[in-house]
């Protein structure tokens, strides 16, 4: 049995292990092993069958509620209500199923970015083997260019270098060599080849050690496949589901109970305790998510955000804390020269000339600081040299060394790690280009300004040369003399956008947690160079020194992370979920990918691996953080919105299903028929599909805002009960005043009704003075347009059928009367029903949000 930390051991106690040796394995040992590990491929999405999918959708409190309200509305005759409700929770949900399939597509992603074929040693000798069909214990062959396609230990390496950014973070080459050197974690140490990564130049031979699922990679694309915990949005809808579940039971029982005790009809009794039922439900709160929803997408694409799950937009909104990897984002991903001081510190085009033509003309892959120095160079031709010969790099020697000529002077240049060329010289080129010896005072001088470099976290290059007149080649080991000339100082350069994108979040609310793969003196240069505002540091050691209580007690306190694995990401998102944060992850590497399914919010780059983009629910074309500042803003208008139908649907429909139920007890007849409450709730429901379209408040951008359930019941028991003062004013006014007869009492209070319910809405939709903040043009014509078919309805011809008659121009005074009064009376409580911080942030002149 292997170790988990086999890369801590021997490779003979490694080979024992595995019951494996460096000759490889037969063909018959190897199928063995493949029917006890299984093959070499990582987990297979679950396919989840449709029928699940669907009734996990149905058993959402909200969902099932307006099934049962539609199955009312179908009894009752009313099937415009029935066929509206169906389509639209049909339509959502199919939706929903559509946008959440896609752990099948990131598997999918992940399967396809492996390598195919892999050479192997099977019966004595290399094959090239289907990668599937690796096992434990076999000895493999890669060199550039191939993907790795398991983990393993290396046991011969010749100038391997690997790229393994994807799984670690890590943006330069790591060399792998077979020496055992471990490091605190797998992807620290040197004779570890990881499934995923990619080799960039030499070969190595690898002893594989764990396949498919068991691999690093294996592991991350087993956590995609998994369910996902439900989001901010999902667990927002859940408790609004539950609370009009107890709204419609109270009044429900409350209507049956008390009209059963009076004697009334049964059957008429229970269909108005249904019809009561379906009057509290919203049943266009699925449409008026969908649209507002689809709008925020449309302006978020404005922003360069394609938004992938839909529901995502809201979570975008409440995101108080953002994580996000420093590659890409607060880095521009590319590494570049930012010096080249010779040895008085100063940059010298002496060792930049010298530096680039070494990798101008060394052959090979190219290395990324290779590519620095040919771009540093793009403007200083080099058409004056002629390259003579060349010793390629390999990491006995650690540098690379060729053989030029420019006018007439032949020279061997060197290039390569800092201690190893200034090791092997003697003598140093000054400015002026005379030689000097390299004394003990110099060599300090140049090892202190190497250190200070270092400790920015920033990557050298030494640059030395020496003369080799006559020469044709380069001798194997005459490396000896060398005049060193200066180094090379590369950076993965901070953008420049990068702290005003960061203010522009804190601004709004939002916390900014740097997570990385890299260096804790990398980390903290990055974030000192951008002048971040961050706090604490926790290391991916000290992490695993953690369980998850101990964690999500330090996350609050911390914002920079370093050397952390994928496991440890996704740990430092579920901690501070565990605190109540909405948690947004941006990443771009597989090793993001984890961290990214399980925010609330995952957020990736175009540029990204394809597991990145498969797992995240928005991604950035322009991978900068200055474009979310503008997609937060869009979240808090979206649900602002969405708020706004739920906050005014609440509590007008509570106000008015509560009028009816008590007005039921006294009056000798029902206020409104089933259909006729039906009809009034499917008007207003019609009235506010123009709210997707409305403006927000500046205190619902300036802030996170999230579900605050306890906010909407009170808003609902202070805004509720003020509308049912009016209507029983109104029933008084009616029976007492006018006389009415049931039709024309009927049609009165459906005008009165609608009349509130409709205006009322340009009071409570803004927290301001309804004056200071017009609403959209498109809600102003949807409410009024509703409002005037109310109006008239009683009026028209079919008003016979529906049980009403038209009331006389003194009851419609009255009503205008009424309304008038109600619509003052909203004004001034609404400063008790909305809480003091949104109505301040609101005042003329605030300036702590937009509303635009």
């Amino acid at each position: 049995m292997i170790s988990s930390d086999f890369w801590r051991q021997p490779a003979d106690e490694v080979l024992g292990g595995l019951d494996a040796t460096i000759d490889g394995m037969s063909s018959g040992e190897a199928a063995r092993r493949r029917e006890l590990f299984g093959p070499n491929r990582i987990i297979e999405a679950k396919k989840r069958h449709l029928l699940l999918d669907i009734g996990r959708r149905l058993a959402n409190p909200l969902v099932a509620i307006l099934l049962f309200a539609s199955a009312i509305a179908g009894m009752t005759g009313d099937l415009v209500s029935f066929v509206i409700i169906v389509s639209v929770v049909l339509l959502s949900t199919g939706m929903d199923i559509v946008q959440e399939r896609r752990a099948e597509a990131t598997a999918e992603a992940l399967k396809h970015s492996i390598a195919l074929r892999v050479l192997a040693l099977r019966d004595g000798k290399q094959q090239e083997i289907p990668v599937e069909e690796l096992v434990p214990g076999d000895i493999v062959t890669v060199m550039a260019g191939d993907l790795v396609p398991a983990d393993g230990m290396v046991l011969e390496a010749n100038a391997a270098q690997v790229n393994q950014a994807a799984l670690t973070g890590e943006p330069y080459p790591v060399e792998k060599r077979a020496e055992v050197e471990p490091g605190e974690v797998i992807g620290d140490a040197r004779n570890v080849l990881l499934h995923g990564s990619s080799v960039i130049g030499g070969t190595a031979t690898m002893l594989v050690v764990a396949t498919g699922s068991h691999t690093q990679f294996g592991q991350i694309a087993k956590s995609l496949v998994n369910d996902q915990p439900p989001t901010a949005f999902e667990r927002g809808i859940h408790h609004l589901g539950i609370l009009i579940v107890r709204l419609t039971m109270f009044l429900v029982l409350f209507v049956l109970v008390t009209h059963l005790a009076l004697g009334r009809p049964p059957l008429e009794s229970f269909l108005f305790a249904m019809a009561l039922a379906v009057g509290l439900t919203p049943e266009l709160l699925p449409m008026i998510v969908t649209v507002s929803l689809a709008r925020g997408a449309q302006r978020m694409a404005r922003e360069k955000v394609i938004v992938k799950r839909l529901s995502a937009i809201h979570d975008f909104g409440q995101m108080d804390v953002l994580c996000t990897d420093k590659t890409g984002t607060l880095t521009e991903a590319h590494i570049t020269m930012v010096a080249h001081p010779g040895i008085d510190g100063e940059d010298s085009e002496r060792v930049a000339e010298l530096a680039a033509v070494n990798a101008t003309f060394e052959t090979g892959l190219k290395s990324p600081l290779d590519d620095a120095l040919i771009a540093h160079a793009a403007g200083h031709p080099l058409d004056g040299w002629v390259k003579l010969d060349e010793r390629p790099f390999d990491f006995e020697r650690r540098r690379v060394s060729v053989l030029a000529e420019a006018a007439g002077d032949r020279i061997e240049i060197i290039k390569g790690a800092p201690e190893t060329v200034l090791a092997l010289c003697d003598q140093a080129e000054d400015r002026s280009g005379k030689i000097i010896p390299l004394d003990d005072v110099l060599r300090a001088r140049i090892q202190s300004l190497h250190d200070s470099h270092a400790a920015e976290g920033l990557r050298m290059l030494g640059v030395a040369w020496k003369k080799a007149a006559g020469r044709t080649r380069i001798d194997t080991d005459d490396d000896e003399g060398l005049i060193f000339s200066g180094l090379c100082v590369f950076i993965d350069p901070p953008k420049a956008s990068a702290t005003d994108a960061v203010a522009a979040l804190a601004t709004a609310g939002v916390r900014i947690k740097v997570i990385s793969g890299d260096a804790e003196i990398v980390v903290r240069h990055l974030v000192d160079k951008l002048k971040l505002p961050v706090e604490g540091l926790l290391t991916g050691s000290e992490i695993a020194q953690l369980d998850d209580t101990a964690l999500a007690a330090r996350v609050g306190a911390v914002d920079l992370y370093a050397r952390v694995t994928p496991d440890q990401k996704l740990r430092i998102v579920r901690a501070l979920q565990a605190r109540g944060a909405t948690v947004g992850f941006m990443g771009d590497g597989i090793n993001d990918a984890p961290a990214i399914r399980a925010a609330d919010v995952g957020l990736s780059v175009d540029g990204a691996t394809d597991v990145a983009r498969e797992a995240a629910d928005m991604i950035l074309l322009d991978p900068d953080l200055s474009v979310l500042a503008a997609g937060v803003e869009e979240g808090r208008r979206t649900y602002a919105n969405i708020m706004k139908y739920i906050r005014m649907g609440t509590s007008s429909n509570f106000g008015n299903m509560l009028t009816m139920a008590i007005a039921s007890v006294f009056l000798p007849f029902l206020p409104l028929t089933a259909v006729q409450v039906l009809l009034n709730n499917m008007l207003y429901d019609l009235s506010q599909i123009g709210i997707p379209f409305d403006r927000a408040d500046a205190s619902d951008l300036a802030r996170p805002r999230g579900w605050d359930m306890g906010a909407l019941v009170r808003f609902t028991f202070i805004m509720g009960p003020l509308s049912s003062v009016f209507d029983i004013a109104t029933f008084v006014a009616l029976q007492k005043i006018f006389h009415a007869d049931v039709a024309t009492f009927r049609a009165a209070w459906f005008i009165e009704s609608m009349a509130t319910q409709i205006l009322v809405v340009f009071i409570i939709r803004t927290a301001a003075r309804f004056w200071q903040d017009r609403p959209h043009p498109v809600l102003t014509a949807t409410a009024l347009l509703c409002l005037a078919i109310a109006l008239i309805l009683p009026y028209w011809p079919i008003a016979a059928l529906l049980g009403f008659a038209g009331p006389n121009m003194a009851v419609l005074g009255m009503i205008a009367l009424l309304v008038f009064f109600y619509l003052a009376g909203a004004e001034a409580l609404k400063r008790v029903a909305i809480p003091e911080r949104a109505r301040e942030m609101n005042r003329p002149g605030f300036v702590g949000g937009s509303n635009s």
